[in-house]
């Protein structure tokens, strides 16, 4: 269920934040609490409090006092943006870098992309 590549904590957020996006949780749908979580997954609900601690201080999930957990409106689309965002830098800007140094002309690597993106190649 969970692996070595990051906390587990970072990995319950990752989750939360993949079912927003993919539309599995909703705006202002109730997430399961804490400790149903951490029984389901049979892990310390400490983990799974700093998960949700870290998703309501991004803004993804918010707390009502007394009922629980549920997903901010708008979540998905802040989500979207801040990926967005971090697809270029993390992904585009290292890649250009690359095929700079390479050799490879931006005009290769966009008919590549292209080609990828009309399903052509691997």
């Amino acid at each position: 269920m969970f692996d070595d590549r990051s906390p587990i904590y970072r990995q319950i957020a990752e989750r939360v934040e993949a079912d927003v996006l993919s539309g599995a949780l909703r705006g202002d749908e109730q997430v399961m609490s804490t400790n149903k979580y951490a029984a389901f997954h049979r892990i310390n609900p400490a983990t799974v409090a700093k998960a949700f601690g870290q998703l309501v201080d991004d803004g993804v999930l918010y707390k009502r006092r007394g009922i629980g957990m549920f997903v901010s409106p708008g979540a998905a689309d802040a989500l979207r943006e801040r990926r967005r965002k971090s697809f270029f830098t993390d992904v585009v800007d290292p890649m250009v870098a690359q095929a700079k140094t390479i050799g490879i002309p931006m005009s290769d690597l966009i008919e590549r992309i292209g080609q990828l993106s009309n399903g052509e190649g691997p």
